[in-house]
């Protein structure tokens, strides 16, 4: 049996398996039925590790033991594989929440929240920053500091900027809308962006951004987020951003803004001229 590298690292990391795991997996599946030592041979793993590999694989549902002397192995149908796989994600990650949320009712929140409290006093206000990498890390620091927002949130971003942060933010900003969180949103408004600009349009002030190209963000005129990557040049991994708390830059890049904000296109004119 020859089976490729490549594959068979998909395979780990699709269901959660370690090297041994695969090659025995993939070694029987090529048989359908086996024992522990020519599933060794065949997987190149060593004899000393088959039968913990099999036993393993048989708990995680991807092998049946069949009752016998020798005793062999039987593989399960792949898709029946996925959709144990798939059951025992789901209630891995259910009991993960659930203890989670115990958390909220119990002394360690309350424990970690009085560290926190603690520690923040030492901190100097120019400390409060820090460097993301990943877009995925740059829209979660987002959400967060959109979270703790209780005034005002400007957002500035690109033509495909305001499509990923309508799908990751929306519902976020409903509830800060229903705060009495004052949104303003400034980005490019084009025909493959309509729809989440006529959604945005419902929950947050909206205007046509058509000659600067700018990715930040400003919360409470105290923190900023600025991506300092081009988003048509730069791979979601390789995305970059500089969180800062600084209400006197804030306040500088609020004014500023202010200027453009002013002579912007309204979202509604833009969007007519569309059509």
């Amino acid at each position: 049996m020859i089976v490729k590298e490549e594959f068979l690292n998909k395979l780990r990391q699709f269901f959660g398996l370690n090297l041994y795991e695969v090659r025995i997996w993939t070694a029987l599946l090529s048989r359908g039925i086996s024992t522990a030592g020519e599933l060794s041979d065949i997987g190149n793993v060593p004899r000393s590790r088959a039968y913990d590999v099999l036993e393993s694989l048989e708990k995680k549902g991807f092998v049946v033991m069949k009752l016998g002397k020798p005793i062999k192995y039987i593989a399960v149908e792949p898709k029946e594989v996925v959709e144990r796989v798939k059951k025992l994600i789901r209630g891995q990650a259910e009991d993960s929440v659930k203890k989670l949320e115990n958390l909220k009712e119990g002394d360690v929140l309350g424990e970690l929240n009085s560290l926190h409290s603690q520690g923040i006093e030492f901190v100097e206000p120019s400390d409060l920053s820090g460097a993301l990498k990943g877009r995925h890390n740059l829209y979660t620091h987002l959400e967060l500091m959109a979270k703790n927002s209780e005034k005002s949130i400007t957002l500035v971003t690109t033509s495909k900027g305001i499509v990923r942060k309508v799908d990751a933010l929306k519902p976020e900003l409903e509830k800060l809308t229903k705060k009495g969180v004052s949104i303003r949103i400034a980005a490019p408004i084009t025909k493959e962006n309509s729809s989440s600009i006529k959604d945005i349009m419902k929950i947050a002030e909206v205007k046509n951004l058509d000659k600067m190209d700018a990715r930040f963000c400003i919360i409470d005129n105290k923190e900023i987020l600025f991506m300092v990557l081009n988003d048509e040049e730069v791979h979601p991994t390789y995305d970059v951003g500089v969180w800062v708390n600084t209400p006197f830059f804030a306040n500088t890049l609020t004014n500023l803004f202010e200027r453009v904000w002013k002579g912007l296109e309204s979202a509604d004119q833009a969007l007519e001229k569309l059509k």
